[in-house]
């Protein structure tokens, strides 16, 4: 049975990349500028590019916030992605303090701009990155990184800020940069979020998209 998958329009995203992506593993992919579409959809992805502040302003302005919390309570899988994610949790340092849907529990800062070292390092952090198990060793059966168990994939980054959950099980993947750990994905229950790009991650992205659509 084809899957039913609903993209948030909120004005924000690379939703052409996003759109291919899912098409291409075999969803009937349904964008949308409504909130009130996203309900009886099958997945909900939240794909987001840029500052947070300017994504949470617009996900608040075109009603779409209360509409992904009452989708997340639902039960049904909710993908986010890259600011799609930082939104789920309950606020961002990004220029200013700014609240998020409080989702998850958490902050988004800054990706340092020293490696462990002390030495500079880039930031935003662009690029290829391998993702590795958290320090918990949070299990990666029966996520979107199923495929991956005795590997690191490397998928593509593209961030100066990143999410630092509250609560550690609620971390699904790290990567490592200048010697930081860095969290890249998270999952409660039905929630699952990567602050990499899928989508602009080749074959190995394009797998975890498969997962996700078969979860």
């Amino acid at each position: 049975m084809t899957v039913k998958v609903t993209i948030a329009d909120y004005g924000v995203g690379n939703l052409l990349n996003v759109v291919r992506a899912f098409q291409h593993c075999g969803a009937d992919v349904h964008v949308t500028e409504d909130p009130a579409a996203i309900a009886g959809s099958d997945r909900l992805v939240v794909p987001g590019v840029g500052a947070f502040e300017d994504s949470i302003n617009e996900l608040n302005s075109r009603g779409f916030a209360d509409a992904v919390k009452r989708y997340a309570e639902s039960g049904k899988p909710l993908f986010g992605i890259c600011v799609g994610m930082q939104m789920l949790f309950d606020a961002s340092e990004e220029f200013g303090e700014h609240a998020g849907l409080g989702i998850l529990p958490g902050r988004v800062v800054a990706v340092p701009s020293l490696s462990t070292e002390g030495l500079p390092q880039r930031v935003p952090h662009i690029g290829w990155n391998h993702l590795v198990s958290p320090e918990h060793g949070n299990d990666w059966k029966g996520t979107l990184l199923q495929s991956f168990e005795d590997a690191r994939p490397a998928v593509y980054f593209v961030h100066s800020f990143a999410a630092q959950p509250a609560n550690d099980q609620d971390r699904l993947a790290d990567c490592f940069y200048g010697g930081h750990r860095i969290c890249a994905a998270v999952r409660r229950d039905n929630i699952v979020a990567t602050q990499f790009h899928p989508e602009r991650s080749g074959e190995i992205g394009l797998t975890m998209v498969r997962s996700f659509l078969a979860l």
